[in-house]
């Protein structure tokens, strides 16, 4: 891991990397997502709503592995002081936000033709609310200081801690009485018929390269704004 944490290498490896997961992740989207529209079946229960799956469920898998890979992140800068870990961080919590918060969008959607409301406060949904506050409390702390390595230390910390998380959201349809329903893939198997499984792989597959390709542009943004911070304060003491 240490091989990688110069930022010259990794910057190497990362611009082509980034181009190839771009166009991957958009081609996938667009044949998922078409797919899935237009050449998918409805389900013989909620009709023609269940197409919001191809957009709801990436976004609520990646929202948690997004926060997951926060979490490796932040244990990566606390423990090891790997210098592009943090970095990783910063970058990828404001992606994450945006993923969780079109979770929570998609979800409200959905739920109003199949529950008849947008809202209910059951441990799922309230759950991934409190992974969206978080993914804000991470932006926050990384933002609020004047010296980046200190904030970015205290976003480390908050997303170490909200890893608890994680399995209330995996869990909470098990552990409490809630309208949403359980999990239809499984490392049994799954219980969504294979013409409207494919096309959601397909979907989640796209997604999952756009996180990767705006986390590496994201990455690379802030490494060049830390250069050029570096050399501003470099200039100004030998003015």
């Amino acid at each position: 891991m240490h091989r990688y944490a110069n930022p010259k290498r990794f910057l190497e490896i990362a611009q082509p990397i980034t181009m190839w997961t771009l166009l991957g992740g958009l081609v996938l989207v667009a044949g998922g997502l078409w797919w899935g529209l237009f050449r998918a079946p409805p389900d013989y229960l909620q009709g023609e709503s269940v197409r919001i799956i191809y957009i709801h469920v990436p976004m609520a898998w990646l929202s948690m592995a997004g926060y997951l890979s926060c979490g490796v992140a932040a244990f990566a800068a606390l423990v090891w002081k790997h210098p592009l870990a943090e970095v990783a961080l910063v970058a990828l919590a404001p992606i994450g936000a945006v993923f969780s918060a079109l979770c929570l969008l998609t979800g409200s959607l959905w739920g109003r033709p199949t529950w008849g409301t947008y809202w209910v406060w059951d441990g799922r949904l309230t759950s991934v609310l409190v992974l969206f506050f978080l993914y804000l409390g991470i932006i926050a702390l990384a933002r609020g200081y004047d010296d980046p390595a200190r904030g970015a230390k205290m976003a480390s910390v908050l997303a170490l801690f909200g890893l608890v998380n994680l399995p209330i959201i995996k869990f909470s349809v098990e552990w409490w009485n809630t309208l949403h329903q359980p999990a239809s893939i499984t490392l049994e198997g799954s219980s969504i018929d294979q013409a409207m499984l494919w096309p959601l792989l397909a979907s989640a597959a796209g997604f999952s390269f756009l996180m990767a390709a705006a986390t590496l542009m994201r990455m690379r943004a802030l490494i060049a704004a830390r250069k050029r911070s570096a050399r501003a304060a470099r200039l100004a003491q030998t003015a």
